[in-house]
């Protein structure tokens, strides 16, 4: 497929932003209680994301961020939606179980059908959605945070195929710090996130997924959200950011280095909204 192919689909975003972000706990392997963060620089950085999403043409809501919920920045964790259903999240760790409340609010008496969820998941952290992947395919991971049980909750609320991956590394604890949707089809992700039977998976799924490696991944490179021909990735990604455009696709760098100090990047703090 050539560069001029890949086509950009207008697309609707919920972020929140990071106004209560601290570094208080440690409930992933990238957070560092003893490194402060300097909250001007995590705000500023925050606009700067919204503002490259709202330039490229695409609409960006706010949720208001809740006192004492520093992770809220984190607004991919909230919810996960396909054609207008929301699965509601469950958080597994008790610092985040708040967060679960202000992003039902958002949802309950919008234009969604929402399901409150029986089982522990952290919305797209742990799913992602193909819409043009084998007539609409929900992918899912688990290992650290998400129950297994969740993703036959979800594919009952949501109605499309869940296909479930196994991550094995804690450094990769969540799905999007592994995988990401390039387009509506394809894909990039690090295989060594993933058992060995899910890479099999990945592959016969996605025969033409741009393969990351360890230093991708290190960097938060996979952390990222496209558009379908833009692909908007941290600034430390320029290694992957390389190789998407090998594929087709056009990088877009902003610097997020103070959000990535509570073990998120540009994925963490974008929700996508599939009305």
């Amino acid at each position: 497929m050539s560069y001029t192919e890949r086509l950009p689909r207008i697309r609707t975003y919920l972020m929140c932003p990071p106004e209560h972000f601290t570094v208080e706990y440690a409930i992933n392997p990238w957070m560092d209680t003893t490194v402060p963060v300097d909250p001007a620089l995590a705000l500023k950085q925050w606009q700067m994301l919204r503002d490259t999403l709202t330039d490229l043409g695409h609409t960006v809501h706010v949720l208001e961020a809740v006192p004492g919920l520093p992770d809220m920045v984190y607004a991919a964790n909230g919810a996960f939606s396909v054609d207008g259903k929301v699965y509601g999240a469950r958080f597994k760790y008790p610092q985040r179980a708040a967060e679960a409340a202000a992003h039902r609010q958002f949802y309950v008496g919008g234009p969604w059908t929402f399901a409150d969820p029986e089982y522990v998941n952290e919305g797209e952290g742990d799913f992602a959605y193909m819409p043009d992947a084998h007539g609409g395919l929900i992918l899912a991971g688990y290992g650290f945070r998400t129950d297994p049980a969740a993703h036959a909750e979800a594919q009952e609320v949501l109605g499309r195929p869940v296909i479930s991956l196994k991550l094995v590394d804690p450094a990769y604890y969540h799905l999007d710090v592994a995988f990401a949707a390039l387009d509506d089809r394809n894909v990039t992700y690090f295989p060594e996130a993933f058992s060995e039977s899910s890479q099999r998976v990945l592959a016969q799924l996605f025969p033409d997924a741009v393969i990351a490696d360890r230093a991708d991944a290190e960097a938060f490179a996979l952390n990222l959200v496209s558009d379908g021909r833009n692909v908007i990735l941290n600034s430390e990604s320029t290694a992957l950011g390389e190789k998407v455009r090998a594929a087709g696709y056009n990088p877009v760098y902003v610097e997020l280095g103070e959000l990535k100090r509570g073990g998120g990047s540009i994925k963490c703090a974008v929700a996508e909204l599939r009305p």
